[in-house]
């Protein structure tokens, strides 16, 4: 229910499971449920369960032994992520779209039918979340506020024991329902995550050989680890792997106009305008992040998408030329009489930040850093405490929607944590709901992502790349374009392993 983060997605991903979820094409594929079926009205969605899917063994269930999923948990599991009580803030995938009354039903154990108030394309999309994974109903009422540690599902891992801020242990479903044509799932025994607040210290025990995968950039190793064209430096090569792939990830600066004072330049749209052009980044690119990520100059649905237009859609580039006459109309020439701007961030995106405000401060606008713990920062962002701040946007499921919604005005904080509220930008929103025909409807999408360049809500920053890294021994890292690791599908190398 509160799996919004990427570190909570990673963990929970492989100790739950969900009705229906993505291979890795991103196509939707079967899971919990081996069937489904969608009405002619494209309001009513059938689903027909495995009968061999079972949750973990806990106390519980009656003698400590799981028992198999029925439809009665998808109800329960649906129904929990819009109860108000609960305070999930994964409510938004089913708000204003499952029906009022009975919108999850289960005419027997191995049906479950959801009903929505109108059609809705990317439902089976948003079915694949974790917000929408399967839990116990009994493990929920047993362990109350303690079930966050105590999970309880039906993945390929189960939970071991966590020691929160240090390690998190699972060990292999050895019940689990999934196989691949030749052995059952998963191979490992088991997987152990590290919490390192510092990813020096990451990359250190990564190097020594005291991990073996991780995910991310740190500055300080960035030249060690890449070259300046994004590949392996030759002296990792044999004791290390990398993995780099598209990534449904956009990178932004956002602007929330109701959180900034009266007289700040951010109320004004060519200051904002001015500020996308005044960023360089593909220089930003090729000089902090070695080339991994790829300028966002078409807005904010990134590259990987079918959707994704860069001949209708013109973005920003660099024009600090363009940026100086947009501030010398909106009455700063050089940035003469322009309140200083403070913009929020967190210690791993300094670099980047840092790199943005010196380009800024040579056209004459002024802004300072203010550096925090990214849950304080999520948090001020959810309450509208800040204008001005740094995040990112991870694709909920393969489809442009999916970026959209951050925009959309009638959505709370999140997803929409600069209050952007347009109402032709609603409407095409709308529009693109319901609509059937997936020219038409990327048609609209365009025309979404070209009204945000125009109001310039966010500094388009750029379409992120995964980078993955390996020791040696680890064979079948997933490239699936929502960089969700899948410890299904990875083998170690013994023969590797017995050499460190």
């Amino acid at each position: 229910a509160f799996a919004r983060s990427q570190s909570n997605i990673w963990a929970v991903s492989h100790m739950y499971n969900g009705l229906v979820q993505l291979n890795e094409q991103l196509e939707v594929v079967s899971c919990i449920a081996k069937r489904w079926e969608i009405s002619d009205s494209g309001r009513t969605y059938t689903f027909h369960l495995r009968d061999d899917v079972r949750f973990h063994d806990d106390k519980a269930f009656p003698e400590g032994k799981g028992r198999c999923v029925t439809a009665g948990d998808v109800v329960f599991s649906f129904n929990r992520i819009i109860d108000e009580s609960v305070q999930s803030p994964g409510s938004w995938i089913f708000r204003d779209k499952v029906a009022e009354e009975n919108p999850f039903t289960a005419p027997d154990d191995s049906t479950f039918v959801l009903r929505l108030r109108r059609p809705f394309l990317p439902m089976l999309g948003i079915l694949t979340m974790p917000y929408c994974f399967i839990v116990a109903e009994e493990a929920v009422k047993t362990y109350g506020f303690d079930f966050r540690t105590h999970p309880v599902g039906t993945g390929p891992f189960r939970y071991r024991n966590w020691l929160e801020g240090e390690a998190l242990a699972m060990i292999r479903n050895e019940d689990y329902f999934e196989d691949d044509e030749s052995d059952s799932v998963p191979w490992l025994d088991g997987i152990l995550v590290s919490f390192i607040s510092d990813r020096k210290t990451a990359y250190l025990e990564l190097l020594q050989g005291q991990l073996d995968f991780i995910s991310g950039l740190e500055s300080a190793f960035v030249d060690d680890l890449l070259t300046s064209a994004g590949d392996l430096q030759p002296h990792h090569a044999g004791k290390l792997k990398f993995v780099k792939a598209p990534f449904l990830n956009t990178e932004y600066l956002g602007m929330a106009l109701k959180a900034a004072p009266e007289d700040s330049p951010l109320r004004d749209k060519r200051v904002r305008q001015a500020l996308n052009w005044g960023v360089d980044r593909e220089l930003m690119l090729r000089s902090l992040r070695n080339t991994v990520g790829v300028p966002a100059n078409s807005g904010f649905v990134p590259r990987g998408l079918p959707s994704h237009n860069a001949e209708k859609v013109k973005g920003y580039s660099y024009r600090p030329d363009l940026a100086r006459q947009l501030l010398a109309q909106a009455g700063y020439p050089e940035g003469k009489g322009m309140p200083e701007m403070t913009l929020y961030t967190t210690k791993d995106y300094l670099d980047l930040c840092t790199f943005m405000t010196r380009q800024w401060e040579d056209l004459g606008m002024k802004v300072k850093i203010e550096m925090m713990e990214s849950a304080t920062l999520r948090q001020m962002m959810s309450n509208g405490q800040v204008a001005f701040f740094r995040a990112s946007w991870i694709a909920d499921y393969p489809d442009a929607e999916s970026f959209l919604t951050v925009f959309y005005g009638k959505n709370p904080a999140p997803p929409n944590y600069t209050g952007f509220t347009n109402a032709e930008f609603d409407q095409l929103y709308e529009r693109a709901l319901v609509e059937v025909n997936d020219s038409l409807r990327y048609n609209l999408y365009n025309r979404m992502d070209s009204s945000l360049v125009e109001e310039a809500p966010v500094v388009f920053l750029f379409y992120d790349e995964t980078a993955k890294f390996t020791t040696e021994r680890v064979d079948g890292i997933s490239r699936n374009a929502l960089n969700m690791p899948d410890a299904r599908s990875i083998r170690l190398d013994m023969q590797s392993d017995e050499s460190r």
